[in-house]
């Protein structure tokens, strides 16, 4: 085992953790949305929490998107977008209200594909639920703004609390790491062009700050 993987994670560090696992977070109302996009990931909870929510009456029509990337080829070896469908399945989810993108690399791929999945089906939704893992709504959300600015975007996610999430992943070192990498996102991505601008509160960036002191920078973007 690394240097890296056995470090150990403070109070105070996993304190800056939950303050920014609650900012990446909309808190949005749901509402009933014309259609969902289930967004690719590592993560099958972005699957159960779109079957969880159909289920529930909240949209009719599910995009899954997503290709392969090199954290999820090994997992998902026939794309992200394919094993949700497959696991969704599994879960009881209709095949009739799952429609497939297969090709997208990067978030704004997934909306703007999902789209023309949607516009190749007679389909011009006015509202879109976004479902992606629970650390990614902020940036998602902006994204979308950005991308699709003409529906209504409300996020979702599977309902888990930061330890929880931990639990599930079994790395507490690597979720920090995407926390902090997402972050990064959220604040760079708007000078690019990729997503609309979000505001930063004072306590969440000094957290940032203090986590990229510490080390957890894994998930950084590369310069």
């Amino acid at each position: 085992m690394s240097i890296k993987q056995q470090q150990v994670i403070t109070d105070k560090q996993w304190q800056h953790a939950h303050t920014i696992w609650d900012y990446h977070q909309m808190h949005h109302d749901l509402i009933r949305c014309d259609v969902a996009i289930g967004l690719g990931s590592h993560d099958l909870g972005v699957a159960r929490a779109a079957v969880d929510l159909h289920r529930a009456g909240w949209f009719p029509l599910l995009v899954f998107s997503g290709a392969t990337s090199p954290t999820t080829a090994a997992r998902f070896p026939q794309g992200e977008a394919v094993h949700y469908r497959e696991h969704a399945l599994d879960l009881g989810m209709s095949d009739e209200a799952i429609l497939l993108e297969p090709n997208a690399t990067n978030t704004g791929q997934n909306i703007a594909l999902s789209r023309q999945v949607l516009a190749d089906s007679g389909i011009q939704p006015g509202s879109v639920l976004l479902i992606s893992k629970p650390y990614m709504e902020r940036r998602a959300y902006a994204t979308a703004r950005k991308v699709w600015p003409e529906v209504e975007v409300v996020c979702a996610s599977e309902p888990l609390e930061l330890d929880d999430y931990v639990s599930s992943i079994g790395d507490p070192k690597l979720v920090i790491d995407m926390l902090v990498g997402d972050l990064q996102r959220v604040i760079e991505y708007p000078k690019l062009g990729y997503a609309i601008e979000q505001p930063v509160p004072g306590e969440v960036h000094d957290a940032y700050q203090a986590l990229l002191r510490a080390g957890f920078d894994s998930r950084l973007l590369t310069p």
